[in-house]
């Protein structure tokens, strides 16, 4: 590894540039095109296993409404009811035991998917291979990983529900005595969770993901700007989405190739956040990103 170096503010366009360099280099819209394949796979089984754990808690009713919701103002309305079909369609089942208990394994795998590939990706660009020998053993250890994020992923998002919930009935207690541009404060509040919710999932990631030991100093400036495009993007892809409704030209499958698309886009400045946090820890990180 080169000498590291104290980072300093003008570095950043340097930096940036060079994760840019990298990001090309390592073919990030294929990679990104195969986790959005997944994606569409995973989807409702990871949905399904999101509503069981955090619906047992909060109600299922009121987290697949708020879960719609979000992504309907992410990719639309028509993207969120296909969503809401593939749900009924699959909680709505009643079969055999046996069949139940395949389906469950199945269900399990199947929302894995996105996670095991996102892994590979980020072991790719830090250069690591998975620890274990075996292939069956690593393939196993993986998707229990991915599975372990999952649960990440409900209980960042059950905190969430809980803060929300608690800001709106904080506002309705207030609003008999405060005044009205008070509820602006609240509503920044809301917005500074989501922030985090979305950042801790992006460190989570950046540091339990790939089979290195990333170091904190590395994942939280990784995550950080990973959250800032994230939300940039976020936006961006909202106001495409509803305004440009590119699905429409591909008739019934434009639900599903708009949710191909946002996943697609996602992974891009997921994977370029990855890059920038591998150029950073290999600039100004020590002892090999071990934490």
């Amino acid at each position: 590894m080169s000498t590291t170096q104290k980072f300093k503010i003008q570095h950043l366009p340097r930096l940036l540039l060079d994760t840019g360099k990298a990001w090309i280099g390592g073919e990030p819209f294929q990679r990104s095109a195969i986790v959005a394949y997944y994606a569409v796979l995973s989807l409702p089984a990871l949905v399904i296993i999101i509503l069981k754990i955090v619906g047992s808690v909060w109600g299922e009713d009121i987290v697949r409404g708020e879960l719609l919701s979000e992504i309907s103002s992410a990719i639309g309305s028509d993207a969120a009811d296909a969503i809401r079909t593939m749900i009924e369609n699959q909680s709505g089942e009643k079969t055999s035991v046996f069949a139940t208990i395949i389906g469950i394994g199945t269900l399990l795998y199947g929302s894995t998917g996105v996670f095991f590939q996102l892994q590979s990706a980020l072991d790719n660009i830090w250069e690591q291979e998975p620890s274990y020998q075996n292939d069956v053993i690593a393939t196993v250890m993986s998707r229990v990983k991915s599975f372990g994020f999952i649960l990440i992923l409900g209980f960042l998002m059950l905190i969430s529900f809980v803060m929300t919930s608690l800001l709106s009935t904080f506002s309705k207690q207030l609003n008999t005595f405060l005044p009205e541009n008070m509820f602006d404060y609240l509503f920044v509040v809301d917005f500074l969770v989501s922030v985090a919710f979305i950042y801790v999932l992006f460190a989570t990631m950046f540091k339990y993901l790939p089979s290195s030991k990333i170091s904190w100093t590395s994942v939280r400036v990784g995550a950080g700007l990973t959250t800032l495009l994230f939300l940039i993007g976020k936006y961006l892809l909202a106001l495409y989405f509803n305004k440009m409704e590119p699905g429409s030209t591909y008739g019934a499958a434009g639900s599903i190739i708009l949710i191909m698309l946002w996943v697609s886009y996602s992974s891009l400045i997921l994977l370029y956040g990855a890059y920038f946090t591998k150029q950073y820890a290999d600039k100004y990180i020590k002892n090999d990103y071990i934490s």
